[in-house]
């Protein structure tokens, strides 16, 4: 049977519908496994293959969606005539999805996908002799230990999001769902099996024990939530074994661009563990930018994309100007006016230097005479309720254009405008007039994430000095050296409470596609923040798709 079957097959059976109707059909344009493996080539090719789909999968569309639009840092605003897109973003923001949702069904199907190719050439590979490919055995063992990890990674998305979930090592065998126990258990059991026959500090994009070691990590520091035992003390052990180099040499970058400008120019980042690389015209970090940036954000980044307008952070003010009052959200404000990360986002020379996560304030043309920054004498305008008139994003949501006739309508999900809402751009746009643009990787796991996990463990245990020690470890880049004694949690340790950390960690990882998962497992989930009210039961994962159920009779509804 040849893979484009067997994959047919697997994606029936985890409720996702493929377009392959007649299973049994002759097909001339595949290859068969003896035919295709000829050479090293060739099994590097399969193996990279659903490493392509994992960026997908992390970076492109729904995860992200699902991790972030239902939390409290961004929010896709109807702006006007543009946005709406048949309610789907006041459902997600306001937590009343079900089990139709396009978003949900996608962060199903996606992960599963991704299985099914680990599961087809975990197959082939087990069956072929390396040695007359051209590789040898632990070759062997490191791509099959790769492919496991990287089916591991996929499976952690599922349990996040939907907690029982078929566990499928073939792509034939019907399966119904497994307890989260189990799945927890499986997720570990590859994971560990895996780690040894990875490499120390491996390829860019690809797993090595450092990455495995990490998704241990992330496995403990939420197993709580997902199957109603901690795994704390496990967590801290496997995190400091990080930090002490066990599975590879990583350490703090100590520029905050650092970790988001790897891949610029063949820089890599120390404190990566895991990236996903880029290339223009290859394979592009669009996405984000696309539902992000404005339609006229290409003249003040020098790009040639234009954006969708659509995603950007909640709002930290209200239709006058004040702070809004809700504990979580506010994403923006929550940066104190030092925080060098707070910075309107702008190129400062060439070779792809810059400053600043945020487009925030007036949108000004890039400067190609200079080949960087940004001619103040030229202001973009905007398209919408700002035609003619000069585009300044502000961090708040209404309909200002329309004066007193507007504002009446209240900050809402659906009363945005084409200014409305800061905008991320932690991963940066550089200059496409330099080669620049789209280059940089996609940040999966940092050493920022395991110091702040053990810092958590510690935090949790009652070692508030200890956390705050290791927080501080990557905070302190930040910030000016006159300024760091004020924002020290070391030196001001009473700052640093259960508030704190949940902001600290949304100001570290803001559009990493970490905040429901935090949120969850500090359980702040349901709590309300920006036009969102607490949540009237547990929404802490979703409902199995209906298509899923549909497509597979052994699967049921997860009572969400």
């Amino acid at each position: 049977m040849h893979k484009r079957i067997l994959l047919c097959v697997f994606l029936l059976l985890a409720g996702a519908a493929p377009s392959c109707t007649n299973l049994d059909e002759e097909v001339f344009d595949t290859l068969t496994t003896d035919i295709y493996y000829q050479d090293k080539n060739s099994v590097i090719a399969a193996l990279v293959r659903p490493y392509e789909h994992g960026h997908w999968v992390g970076w492109d569309g729904d995860r992200w969606i699902l991790q972030e639009l239902t939390a409290d840092h961004f929010v896709w605003t109807q702006k006007g005539k543009h946005g709406y897109d048949g309610g789907d973003w006041i459902r997600l923001h306001g937590h009343n999805w079900n089990a139709d949702d396009g978003h949900i069904y996608g962060s199903w199907v996606g992960p599963f996908q991704g299985i099914g190719q680990c599961n087809v050439f975990l197959q082939d590979f087990k069956g072929l002799d390396y040695s007359k490919l051209g590789l040898t055995d632990t070759d062997k063992a490191q791509h099959l230990s790769e492919l496991r990890t990287l089916r591991a990674w996929f499976y952690l998305f599922l349990i996040d999001f939907f907690r029982n979930v078929p566990i499928v090592e073939d792509n034939v065998t019907l399966k119904p769902q497994s307890t989260p126990q189990e799945v927890f258990a499986f997720i570990e059991k590859e994971l560990k099996e895996s780690l040894p026959g990875l490499p120390l500090n491996g390829r860019a994009g690809r797993w090595d024990q450092g990455g495995a070691a990490s998704l241990l990590v992330r496995l403990y520091m939420n197993a709580e939530k997902w199957t109603g035992t901690a795994h704390f003390t496990d967590a801290a052990q496997i995190a400091q074994e990080i930090i002490d180099g066990k599975y590879g040499n990583y350490s703090i970058d100590p520029d905050y661009k650092g970790p988001f400008r790897s891949g610029i120019k063949g820089y890599r980042s120390p404190e990566n563990i895991m990236e996903f690389p880029h290339a223009k015209n290859i394979y592009e970090f669009g996405w984000m930018y696309n539902a992000t940036m404005h339609y006229q954000a290409r003249y003040g980044l020098d790009n040639d994309w234009g954006g969708w307008n659509g995603v950007h952070l909640t709002p930290s003010r209200d239709l006058t100007g004040s702070l809004y009052n809700h504990k979580l959200g506010m994403p923006y404000e929550k940066y104190a006016d030092g925080d060098k990360r707070k910075q309107p986002f702008h190129t400062t020379g060439t070779g792809g230097a810059y400053e600043g996560f945020f487009l925030v304030g007036q949108l000004y043309e890039f400067n190609k005479a200079q080949k960087f920054g940004y001619d103040s004498t030229k202001a973009v305008n905007g398209t919408e309720e700002w035609n003619g008139k000069p585009l300044q994003f502000v961090d708040q949501v209404g309909r200002f254009s329309e004066g007193a006739t507007g504002l009446a309508k209240g900050s809402h999900v659906n009363t945005g405008e084409e200014n409305s809402g800061v905008r991320l751009l932690k991963f940066p746009w550089l200059p496409l007039s330099e080669n620049l643009f789209q280059f940089n990787s996609a940040t999966e796991i940092r050493l920022a994430e395991i110091y702040y996990s053990l810092a958590e463990c510690k935090y949790r245990n009652g070692d508030k000095a200890a956390a705050a020690k290791l927080l501080d470890a990557v905070r302190k880049r930040n910030f000016e050296p006159s300024a760091w004694p004020a924002q020290s949690y070391e030196a001001n340790l009473a700052k640093l409470t259960d508030d704190e950390f949940v902001d600290e960690l949304g100001r570290e990882f803001l559009g990493e596609r970490h905040r429901r998962t935090d949120l969850v497992r500090w359980n702040r989930f349901g709590e309300e923040w920006w036009d969102k009210p607490k949540d009237p039961k547990d929404l802490s994962f979703f409902p199995i798709p209906n298509r899923a159920l549909n497509a597979n009779p052994l699967l049921k509804p997860n009572d969400q």
